[in-house]
């Protein structure tokens, strides 16, 4: 904050997801840009700042592709003319999302390498944790990097392991023994496409299928939006390699035992779309049951509760349900307002924060208010939040959070900051609550995690310090990232 203006990193305190992935391939010959497009628009929530396509002809010359990527929304970046000219029944995409620094067109995905045995088309969702060495390794043996994405280093290593393999698939296995991280890939070759994610499973990919057309998506949602069928969830190690020769075909090799499954909880929580389904699991169940569990473990006496739009809005219906006090609409979103705005300047005083959201007095004026939202982060968004809540008349504000408090930071492709950033580092409850300015503060206890997910294999890092994986010696946030 800067003399009573926010900055942008303040008004937008959200946690950021890394990148959303889609794949289609067309075994009849139909063109797939327009399928991807929309796939990546259901997908925009995953990431605003890049987005891209690759499509080639599998009855072309071979390893030729075309790409067309840009900064921006989907809908901004793809004209019907772009898409007229990305013609190709293989294809994939991306939509980005990056921390401070590494947003530029040169870092959009995806990444398309050419090389020896052809052309390679990635996409990718995560974040590994030893890229700096993996990076190093490639430049010691003359490797040149054209960006600052982790998505690169494993393009190069999948590219190095296929002179030495029979297949495609066979390489990106070799390359898997090497990579440590988070990701999800979607991998297109002259003649296959590959799906691939990591042997922690922490971030989602599925498949799907519309007539002969077979697709890879980062979530289920994307499926729904272009009417096709959802077939199943890549599984946690798993590669899928779809052709016409052999229509899918999987590979378990990487597979680890399922109680050492850590699948990120903040796709339940908060990144991926309510519609989606997750592994078998609804997201929509999941902060469903997230609100119940606040209200049995957190009752408090109200008027009325209410969520903080979007993401709170599942947790907060089911609070409502679960302690039968009305679930009503007391805070107003400014639908065209995107996760970056013009800074106000000094002289304006506009705050940033109400230019995302505004408070209904009629609904709030004189009432005990429960406010539900899916996580605390750094604090500036609910102080003010809370602050313009009471200024519309509000007569109690308590705050119930679905998520257990952030104590240390994320390695795996979600943006959670530096500890010392972090409200509740260091900080009781009561500090907490102070600091927000509300009547009441509560947490989701983090051993309702695992009940949310029905016991799915879950990571928690960030709430316990406990990772699936060692964290890096040096903290690559921000550097190399997908």
């Amino acid at each position: 904050m800067e003399d009573g203006i926010f900055t942008i990193e303040e008004a937008n305190e959200k946690l950021k997801e890394e990148c959303g992935v889609f794949g289609a391939y067309d075994f009849d010959g139909g063109e797939v840009s327009s399928t991807i497009y929309y796939g990546l628009l259901a997908l925009q929530h995953r990431g605003q700042e890049s987005c891209g396509i690759a499509v080639s002809d599998t009855s072309g010359p071979k390893g030729r592709v075309l790409t067309s990527k840009d900064m921006g929304l989907v809908n901004e970046a793809f004209t019907p003319e772009i898409l007229e000219k990305l013609k190709g029944d293989i294809g994939v995409g991306h939509v980005r999302y990056s921390t401070a620094g590494s947003s530029t067109r040169e870092n959009a995905q995806p990444l398309v390498l050419n090389y020896v045995k052809g052309t390679l088309g990635l996409a990718h969702n995560g974040n590994l944790v030893n890229a700096p060495e993996l990076h190093r390794e490639l430049e010691y043996t003359g490797a040149i990097f054209q960006t600052t994405i982790d998505t690169e280093v494993i393009a190069y290593h999948i590219a190095r392991e296929r002179l030495n393999s029979k297949t495609v698939e066979e390489a990106v296995g070799r390359a898997m023994d090497k990579l440590k991280g988070s990701y999800s890939l979607v991998i297109m070759s002259p003649r296959k496409l590959i799906g691939v994610r990591d042997p922690y499973g922490f971030r989602p990919l599925c498949i799907g299928k519309r007539d002969n057309m077979w697709l890879l998506a980062s979530e289920s949602c994307a499926l729904d939006t272009i009417g096709a069928e959802f077939v199943r969830d890549v599984l946690p190690g798993e590669i899928v390699t779809i052709s016409p020769e052999n229509g899918l075909v999987s590979d378990m090799s990487h597979a680890l035992p399922r109680e050492k499954e850590a699948r990120c909880v903040f796709e339940y929580i908060y990144f991926a779309r309510p519609d989606s389904f997750l592994d078998g699991m609804s997201v929509y169940d999941s902060r469903i049951l997230a609100g119940k569990f606040l209200a049995m473990d957190s009752p408090v006496d109200a008027d009325l509760v209410v969520s903080v739009p979007e993401s709170g809005n599942c947790a907060a219906l089911g609070y409502s349900l679960q302690s039968g006090i009305p679930y009503g609409l007391a805070l107003v979103k400014n639908a065209y307002v995107g996760r970056t705005f013009i800074k106000p300047r000094q002289k304006n005083r506009e705050s940033s924060v109400q230019v995302k959201l505004n408070a209904i007095r009629e609904a709030v004026e004189g009432k005990r208010i429960i406010m539900i939202d899916d996580s605390i982060v750094r604090g500036t968004t609910s102080d003010r939040i809370i602050r313009m809540l009471r200024e519309a008349g509000a007569k109690e504000v308590h705050m119930r959070v679905a998520s257990p408090p952030f104590l240390w930071p994320c390695y795996f492709g979600t943006d959670v900051p530096a500890r010392d950033q972090l409200l509740a580092y260091g900080r009781s409850l009561e500090e907490i609550r102070a600091v927000i300015g509300s009547d009441s503060l509560a947490y989701l206890r983090e051993e309702r995690l695992s009940e949310i997910v029905k016991g799915l294999g879950i990571c928690r890092g960030c709430f316990t310090g406990n990772y699936p994986i060692e964290p890096p010696k040096e903290d690559i946030r921000g550097e190399f990232e997908a």
